[in-house]
């Protein structure tokens, strides 16, 4: 009995670490050295770039150039940048000109006159600071946030002006530095800060990218052809889930990636056979019998404590959770499902917001005391949990003010999956519809206006701007919007598994019409099921104010106010009876909420702002400024 205990616990103890992934910490994705293996100095160089000509590559402008074996050299034209580090997207390079002798604080704006070509471009990941500057309206304050070292490698005091590449409020892609010399700023300097990090790199990141009409032929068979950002017409290829390497069908392509004894392995080590594996297990169990048994009872003690259905645990899941790259979809944090039950109080039913079709959401408060939200998603299988992975990589990788910022997530035994969201303040909107906050009084007809506003801008934003484009599939004041101190909106709680067929117009009905919904919650602070068919009734026959929230006054409202609900009303309407056949999208609804919003705005008000900043990463800002009335939507008739 005890050798059969034994090679149990061996069993256990081997493939632990792939099944307590959630466990580790921040996982970076890997750069594997190219075919030639090139190396200059440190820096092991990945494909497409490449040291020797007789080196695989896919053009020459990914030629570098090693000096006296220690300094790499990105050349483009007659300029040459020396280079820092390279990521899967982009590799970092340095102002010309500087070195490890000459550390600057800032370099002249048109030092680095590199604006763009063909296969490069200046990365939106870049932060920059700029001096001197005799127009501040550029800085923004949210990057301000961010750790960015001097050039020493020293960290850095605070920045006059801060601008991220990402807002493209003043900046876009194809732009070089010296398009700043309008706002009067005579110095720069550059810091690459990965998304969902706050930690800054000194450099300037450029991404890297191959022509579109070059592109035949260029992915490997387990590879995807992937958009560049910052790179016009440019594309790569990128690997399925579940698989490493560079994806280039000239490269190394794509390979199983797994973790084996605590590290991680690729390719065939990952496909050792059942039986194989089994025998080895035995014989190391008998030959290594006195070190584990100490470990085994402990391990075994640890998995008792842990409240894991014992049905979920067994060793075909735990060859399979290593064999999930999760550095794709968890860019951030790996929790552990520990600290997401002690923060949620056993995820009792008093913390929870939410229960609805994306799953649960429960309300919780970390160790260090930070606020979070965690969706909590049940799985029926393996292909739902990619499906789900995929959905998190792409949540991860979007930023915007009004999208609630993802933490970090974490695998249970079997396959139920948890995301935690950035819990805010103000908590949720329904609590202040419905005056549950607390407060002695409910949101004023304002901040619903600026709400509303918000909440579309940023579906929107999702289904128009990203690509695939993201949709929530059931918008909900409760455990979905979530409000910071200033009111301003956080959407979280998307469906993280759902059909992949439900990506066309139906599903932007599905949204739409949740959003009409919502509005009408908004307007009438009730959200009773019979809500809609009463205030389509009361709406068409003209007693508006018959459903208007009584904590809202609406008689008490200057007319133009009172104009304001009628046309937000007419929104709702519209989005409930004409969202399905495309006569209006969120872009439509948007664009009203925003010119109305705008007009209860004082000129230059941190509020007004605030809701320009939504639209200010994204080519959606020029669409939505348009006039409302080049927008032609149908309207509700009125009482005849």
């Amino acid at each position: 009995m005890l050798p059969l205990l034994l090679v149990w616990f061996t069993l256990v103890s081997l493939n632990q670490p792939a099944i307590c992934l959630q466990h580790r910490q921040q996982l970076q994705p890997v750069l594997l050295p190219n075919g030639c293996d090139d190396k200059c100095g440190r820096l092991h160089i990945p494909f497409p770039f490449y040291l020797n000509t007789s080196c695989a590559s896919v053009s020459n402008a990914f030629h570098l150039s090693c000096l006296n074996s220690t300094t790499l050299y990105l050349h483009i034209g007659i300029q040459s940048y020396q280079v820092l580090d390279f990521f899967s997207d982009g590799i970092l390079v340095d102002f010309p000109g500087t070195g490890s002798s000459t550390c600057r604080q800032y370099n002249g704006l048109n030092s680095f006159n590199f604006a763009g070509n063909d296969y490069l471009g200046i990365s939106d990941d870049n932060v920059i600071g700029l001096y001197d500057c005799e127009d501040s309206s550029l800085c923004k304050a949210d990057c301000e946030t961010n750790e960015l070292p001097d050039c020493d490698g020293n960290r850095g005091g605070a920045l006059a002006c801060c601008y991220p590449l990402s807002d493209h409020s003043n900046w876009h892609s194809g732009d070089g530095f010296s398009s700043f010399a309008k706002f009067g700023c005579r110095g720069v300097s550059s810091w690459v800060v990965p998304r969902g990090t706050n930690s800054g790199k000194r450099g300037i990141k450029l991404e890297w990218a191959i022509p579109r009409n070059k592109s035949q032929g260029l992915c490997a068979s387990n590879a995807v052809m992937v958009s560049a950002t910052t790179v016009e017409a440019g594309v790569r290829c990128s690997c399925q889930d579940g698989l490493v390497g560079d994806g280039f069908a000239n490269g190394l392509g794509c390979f199983k990636s797994c973790i084996k004894e605590g590290q991680e392995a690729y390719g065939g080590e990952c496909d050792n056979s059942p039986k194989r594996t089994q025998k080895k297990l035995v014989i190391v169990a008998g030959v290594l019998a006195p070190v584990f048994i100490l470990a085994s009872l402990l391990l075994f003690l640890c998995i008792l404590k842990r409240p894991v259905k014992s049905s979920a645990f067994d060793i075909d899941q735990a060859h399979y959770h290593s064999t999930i790259s999760f550095r794709k979809a968890c860019r951030t944090r790996l929790f552990s499902y520990r600290e997401l039950d002690e923060a949620t109080r056993g995820f009792d039913d008093g913390q929870k917001l939410v229960d609805g079709t994306n799953g649960t959401i429960h309300a919780g408060v970390l160790g260090d005391g930070s606020h979070i939200a965690v969706q909590k998603v049940q799985c029926e299988n393996e292909r739902d949990l990619i499906h789900v992975l995929s959905r998190i990589e792409l949540l991860s990788a979007v930023l915007h003010r009004n999208l609630a910022r993802l933490l970090g997530c974490c695998i249970e035994s079997g396959y139920t999956l948890m995301v935690g969201y950035e819990y805010p303040a103000n908590g949720t909107l329904e609590e202040h519809l419905h005056n549950n906050s607390g407060q002695e009084f409910g949101l004023d007809w304002y901040k619903r206006l600026s709400i509303a506003a918000e909440t579309a801008s940023i579906l929107a934003y999702l289904q128009c701007e990203i690509s695939p484009p993201i949709f929530h599939h059931g918008l909900k004041s409760s455990g979905y919007i979530f409000l910071d101190v200033d009111f301003s909106v956080k959407v979280a709680g998307f469906a993280l598994l759902c059909s992949s067929s439900t990506t066309g117009p139906h599903v932007q009905k599905n949204d739409v019409y949740d959003f009409g919904l919502l509005l009408l919650e908004i307007i009438s602070g009730s959200k009773h099921s019979d809500m809609p068919s009463l205030a389509l009734q009361k709406i068409k026959s003209g007693k508006l104010e018959e459903i208007v929230d009584p904590s809202l006054y609406y008689h008490e409202q200057p007319i133009f106010r009172r104009e304001q609900i009628e046309i937000v009303a007419d929104i709702a309407t519209r989005c409930l009876l004409f969202g399905g056949d495309g006569k209006i999208g969120m872009v439509d609804v948007a664009k009203e909420l925003f010119h109305l919003a705008k007009e209860s705005t004082d000129a230059g008000s941190k509020k007004g702002s605030a809701l320009e900043e939504t639209f200010s990463n994204s080519s959606l800002l020029q669409m939505i400024s348009m006039s409302p009335d080049s927008v032609h939507v149908p309207r509700i008739a009125g009482p005849v």
